[in-house]
């Protein structure tokens, strides 16, 4: 009996063990499990953040080449406005003619009592003197060989002083702006090569008094504000004011 007890003990000892190691076997299967599981995890989230990486690293890239492609077609416009620009400068540098040349823009400025009398939008006798020495050099040197390939406009634009209201020089400014283009196409006015070429582009503005031009103490200089303005825009700057609007965007 005691030999019986004895091995039913053993019995009960060894089944209570295999349960132990079947135990310890499901818990290291599981923890191997888990294991591979995390691996798995961790390399999906590897290639994740490769896969982002890349990706960020291609936008940076294309952001690069964008901005050097902004840059190249900048330097290329503000190159060859420079060039016009001297251009003018060394045409009119002799010249007795009363104007100015905007050396950073190329707008030339004609005070408005050199071609017209106050109030008035007919031109001056002088007015007409100055204006047939002055187109067809002016237009000479914008639709020569070199640059008429570039130039998309050529604009006259009236300015007037704050004398009045707004509407009232309104007119008197688009009239100014106008009666210049028709004395360039009235049959007094002396031919020049280009004088078909450039009705394709020629326009005329009236500003009123809303660009007015100050002295020096900041008061409105009344007779330099009175004035006609002559100038020219490039292919070109269409596409850098979209480039200068996207810079404007970014920075709001």
């Amino acid at each position: 009996m005691a030999r019986g007890m004895r091995n039913t003990r053993r019995q009960y000892l060894s089944g209570h063990e295999e349960e132990k190691e079947s135990y310890w076997v499901s818990y290291t299967d599981l923890m191997s499990g888990l294991v591979i599981i995390l691996a798995l995890v961790l390399m999906v989230a590897i290639f994740d953040m490769q896969g982002a990486y890349e990706e960020a690293e291609a936008s940076v890239k294309q952001k690069e080449e964008t901005i050097q492609k902004q840059n190249k077609m900048i330097e290329e416009v503000v190159g060859v406005k420079a060039k016009i620009i001297d251009e003018l400068v060394r045409a009119f540098k002799d010249s007795n003619l009363a104007l100015q040349v905007d050396k950073q823009t190329g707008t030339i400025k004609f005070s408005g009592g050199v071609l017209f009398k106050s109030n008035s939008t007919e031109i001056s006798d002088g007015g007409k003197q100055y204006l047939k020495e002055f187109i067809p050099k002016y237009i000479g040197v914008l639709l020569s060989k070199q640059f008429k390939d570039q130039i998309s406009q050529i604009i006259i634009e009236g300015h007037t002083n704050k004398v009045g209201d707004y509407l009232f020089n309104l007119n008197l400014s688009q009239g100014r702006a106008l009666s210049v283009v028709e004395e360039i196409y009235s049959k007094d006015f002396p031919k020049f090569p280009q004088k078909t070429e450039l009705s394709k582009i020629i326009t005329a503005n009236g500003r009123s008094h809303s660009v007015p031009i100050y002295n020096k103490k900041g008061k409105i200089d009344a007779e330099k504000s009175r004035r006609v303005e002559f100038k020219f825009r490039l292919k070109d700057d269409q596409v850098l004011d979209k480039i200068q609007k996207m810079v404007d965007k970014k920075d709001e």
